[in-house]
């Protein structure tokens, strides 16, 4: 428990945070892909959606949550948005009780109009943290994020 002495409280070691730190830098991330990418029509956090619907299209919405490490409440918001905006187009339930998602031909030509300005904006991110950096970091988050859904579901498991 955090101790608390003359109303202040020991806040020592929190700038370490992986939380903190991780959610601060993906907020950034996300405000610069989301202007470069604004003339387009849709945010970096639908494109991200749409991609990974259109890469692994007829996908199961369980399956997307894992893929993109997202929870269900989130994932089912951001589905719902992009199924009324058209882009995206969901089966009914399937003999396994799954529904399956794929891009419609609005969405895909969102994706297509989308597609130049995350070219143009990941290439200047690229060139910004260096091209060997950014792979070298890229392999180390995908680590990072199944070290994290491990311990999530060893927690879980308790």
């Amino acid at each position: 428990m955090a101790r608390i002495s003359k109303n202040r409280l020991d806040l020592t070691g929190t700038g370490y945070c992986a939380s903190i730190n991780f959610r601060r830098t993906a907020r950034a991330v996300t405000r610069l892909y989301d202007a470069a990418m604004h003339k387009s029509g849709i945010r970096s956090t639908q494109f991200a959606i749409l991609v990974g619907i259109a890469k692994t299209e007829p996908v199961a919405i369980g399956h997307l949550g894992q893929i993109l490490v997202l929870d269900e409440t989130t994932l089912t918001r951001s589905l719902n948005l992009l199924k009324k905006d058209g882009l995206i187009s969901v089966s009914d339930r399937s003999t396994m009780r799954q529904r399956f998602l794929t891009v419609t031909p609005k969405g895909q030509r969102a994706l297509a109009k989308a597609l130049p300005y995350w070219r143009s904006i990941h290439g200047e991110f690229e060139a910004a943290v260096g091209p060997k950096v950014w792979l070298k970091l890229r392999a180390q988050l995908e680590r990072l994020a199944r070290l994290v859904v491990n311990m999530e579901h060893a927690r879980a498991d308790r």
